[in-house]
């Protein structure tokens, strides 16, 4: 379910520090971005942020909520959004520095599919 008109306008108050934050609706949930990176999903108006190996020990309190997901062919498939600590809300600063790293990791994330862009697209031809 996609984030509620006060949820979004909440989220896009408190992460105004990281940039522009827009949010966008897709596949059923809502899109968080900074500046076009999708960084986060909100579905039930809550939020979950990017993970990857590299902020994944950052987010070890976030591991105790399972992930986003979505079966597909009998197997479940991780999207590597864990849901941010309900506690964050309350801590303005500390869900700033979590989405900071979140952002982060999107975009090592859109850089690794850049570069693999590119090598398919070197190859095709």
């Amino acid at each position: 379910m996609v984030a509620s008109d006060s949820f979004a306008e909440f989220l896009r108050e408190q992460l105004e520090p990281l940039g522009r934050v827009t949010l966008r609706r897709m596949f059923g949930k809502t899109g968080v971005f900074c500046d076009g990176v999708m960084f986060g999903m909100v579905t039930d108006n809550m939020l979950y942020l990017r993970v990857d190996d590299d902020n994944r020990e950052a987010f070890e309190e976030a591991a105790s909520s399972p992930p986003l997901n979505y079966a597909k062919g009998g197997n479940t498939i991780d999207l590597s959004f864990w849901r941010a600590p309900e506690r964050l809300f309350d801590e303005p600063d500390e869900l700033v520095a979590w989405a900071r790293l979140a952002l982060a990791a999107a975009r090592r994330v859109a850089s690794k599919r850049g570069r693999a862009a590119k090598k398919r697209s070197r190859h095709a031809g």
